[in-house]
């Protein structure tokens, strides 16, 4: 049986998605911020015969994002987007998101990238500079950073305000080094919730590269998390990226894809 969850259903939902909770790191940010029931978000449930909840759909604004257990009910969750007329786009586990796009028309664009988390920090942090966490007073520094760093240029928070924000509520997090007052190296979090982590924003200045600093902002980070209780993950698009991953503590648990339609 499918039928739309309600704040009734969070306690089971949240154990059932909580066991992976990496992989749904998404989900479960997404119902602790803004519950069941409002204009941009619905979610779906399919239960067994017992009650026992087996898979979970989210629809936020004009995304979805499936997650379940095999088997679920992939062609039932294919309906209910075909039937929405927002619906653009999908994203998952590879594992998950093929089987419900059998179901859907031919997609426009697709994205695949490389899914990982940590559960134990391996890396020995020696580089000798300060490691510090980022407060919102650091909002407006750290953003000056990030704009010197090419790759990020299509990924920049709108405004240094949003971005003390973020630093306010826990939404994100961020550990950097300076050097000469300036920060020159950064590994930052995005969509925490009370169970994972998501980071990003790994760089590093190129005056002050091959130095170890980004590894040592990712292991700390890391660390801070796992004493937290929650699981770090990341994406990432090429295994020489996913090597110096790995050497910190980062284990593969998939592919995410996306899914453009």
């Amino acid at each position: 049986m499918i039928r739309l969850l309600a704040q009734d259903d969070k306690a089971q939902c949240l154990t059932f998605l909580k066991q992976q909770a990496a992989e749904n790191l998404f989900i479960i940010g997404d119902i602790e911020a803004f519950g069941f029931e409002t204009d941009f978000q619905r979610l779906w449930g399919e239960f067994d015969e017992t009650g026992k909840l087996n898979a979970v759909l989210l629809k936020y604004y004009e995304s979805y994002i499936p997650y379940g257990k095999e088997p679920f009910a992939a062609e039932a969750f294919a309906n209910i987007m075909i039937n929405d007329d927002s619906f653009k786009r999908m994203s998952g586990l590879k594992s998950v998101c093929e089987k419900v796009a059998t179901y859907l028309p031919a997609y426009k664009q697709k994205r695949q990238m490389y899914y990982a988390k940590c559960t134990r920090v391996d890396y020995e942090v020696d580089v000798p500079v300060k490691l510090e966490q980022a407060t919102p007073d650091d909002a407006e520094a750290l953003l000056t950073f990030i704009k010197q760093i090419p790759e990020f240029a299509d990924s920049l928070p709108t405004s240094v305000e949003i971005k003390r924000q973020h630093l306010q509520t826990g939404f994100a997090r961020a550990i950097y080094v300076k050097d000469e007052g300036k920060i020159v190296s950064s590994a930052s979090t995005t969509a925490e919730n009370s169970a994972s982590a998501m980071v990003v924003g790994v760089a590093t200045l190129k005056t002050h590269k091959q130095k170890g600093f980004a590894s040592a902002c990712v292991a700390r980070l890391c660390s801070d998390l796992i004493a937290e209780g929650k699981e770090p993950c990341l994406f990432y698009d090429n295994p020489a990226a996913g090597a110096i991953y790995k050497r910190i503590g980062f284990s593969d648990i998939g592919l995410w894809m996306v899914y453009a339609y």
